[in-house]
């Protein structure tokens, strides 16, 4: 049974998520041996003696500037100098990116086939893959882990609209299908995760995966935190919800009560670095930059909603366990950072995006010779399904449920609050 995973990815399907939750998975678990993650295999790792876990691992902690020193064959050597479990991702454009021949990649692949459960990233929604990757090119964000990071990244991008550049969505439609043709030639790809309809029962997804078979029983982060994966991750998505300002015209509009503004300067107060304007009341703060005011402003807007408040209240302690749980996990390097933040619903990327209607001609076009990788699409049908996934990432305390039919993911959100 292969025990290591090894995770294909072009990006914007979920494979920082997967890899991250498969290894904290694997932590509720008894496994004879550490399991570790290593990220990105191909631009850096490192291997030094662990006294918490007695044996030698490999890991990125000790890789101080992350690059391509080491041939495909120094990979392979260490990877197999050390016996325990390992997570990993293979991202596609690094090995463009690395130029190594064929006659180096060649063993490379065949050492991870034979050594790696191998698990494939797809999207169904090609369309909805283009715009993250565009938008990301645009940012220069693939993935957040902190809130601030989030909307000190996307705040003006939400504000002001971005046109996408055609001829770039044309390179991201291929370098996609480049990736598909890559892991199919290469890759004995054990499993497929499509971020679309895989995501919503990703934990069911994990622990079905067959290095899961040997265990006395399966463990839910549930029954490890207290709180479901999906109550926790829409916890982790809440502070650095931008959707409020598609919502609203400005975010100066809203009301908040003298409670909240006081909480907000005391905020801003503590935490604003020392070369940010000092404020003495909630008018100074009205008065700071917009940018720097949004970006203080939406976590309080987020959670001053009603039902967000109850629910944040109801698994607070929760979050803070499952937090204090990846902090441990960072300091013994079995993980790199915590799963990512939710960047952004597909409701939002439409919102965003100006020249929405030319993104969709573009890619029906290219669709059009590439039927096997997906289907046209319609503002309509994009806009059905943005408003399904916007309404599952927005409400609180329910539970949703979906079935599939064909490439087409349906919701039942049935309310469970009487």
């Amino acid at each position: 049974m292969l025990m290591n995973v090894l995770i294909l990815t072009p990006d914007a399907v979920g494979s920082t998520l997967l890899q991250r939750l498969v290894t904290i998975y694997m932590q509720f678990h008894e496994f004879d041996r550490p399991v570790i993650n290593l990220h990105e295999l191909t631009n850096g790792l490192e291997k030094y003696f662990s006294p918490e876990f007695g044996c030698e691992i490999v890991s990125k902690k000790r890789v101080s500037n992350w690059g391509y020193y080491q041939t495909l064959e120094q990979v392979v050597e260490i990877l197999s100098s050390v016996d325990h479990y390992k997570t990993s991702r293979l991202a596609h454009y690094h090995i463009k990116r690395r130029r190594d021949s064929i006659d180096q990649q060649i063993p490379f692949y065949q050492y991870l086939n034979s050594n790696f459960f191998v698990i494939a990233c797809r999207r169904h929604n090609v369309f909805e893959h283009a715009l993250s990757m565009a938008i990301s090119r645009i940012t220069g964000k693939l993935n957040v882990y902190s809130h601030d990071e989030k909307i000190g990244a996307f705040c003006n991008l939400y504000r002001n609209g971005i046109t996408v550049d055609q001829t770039s969505l044309q390179d991201i439609l291929r370098t996609y299908h480049d990736y598909i043709a890559w892991s199919n030639d290469h890759f004995e790809v054990a499993s497929h995760f499509y971020y679309d309809s895989d995501l919503i029962n990703i934990e069911q997804y994990i622990l079905t995966l067959p290095i899961f078979a040997g265990q006395s029983q399966s463990i839910t982060w549930k029954q490890k935190f207290d709180v479901s994966f999906d109550d926790w991750n829409k916890l982790h998505h809440m502070p650095s919800d931008l959707a409020v300002l598609t919502q609203s015209a400005s975010l100066e509009q809203v009301e908040l009560d003298a409670t909240v503004q006081r909480q907000i300067v005391a905020d801003y107060q503590t935490h604003a670095p020392p070369e940010m304007p000092a404020i003495h009341s909630y008018r100074d703060f009205c008065n700071l930059d917009a940018g720097i005011r949004d970006q203080r402003l939406i976590p309080y807007i987020n959670q001053n909603n009603q039902g967000a408040k109850q629910f944040l209240l109801k698994n607070s302690e929760a979050y803070s366990n499952v937090s204090m749980a990846f902090q441990r996990m960072q300091e013994l390097d079995i993980i790199v950072s915590p799963p990512p933040i939710k960047k952004q619903t597909l409701w939002e990327k439409m919102r965003t995006v100006k020249n929405l209607e030319a993104c969709i001609d573009t890619y029906n076009c290219w669709i059009d010779d590439h039927a096997d990788l997906g289907s046209p699409v319609t503002q309509d049908q994009l806009w059905t399904q943005a408003e399904v996934e916007y309404k599952h990432w927005h409400q609180y305390g329910s539970d949703a449920t979906h079935e599939i039919q064909g490439d087409q993911l349906i919701y039942s959100i049935t309310d469970s609050i009487t």
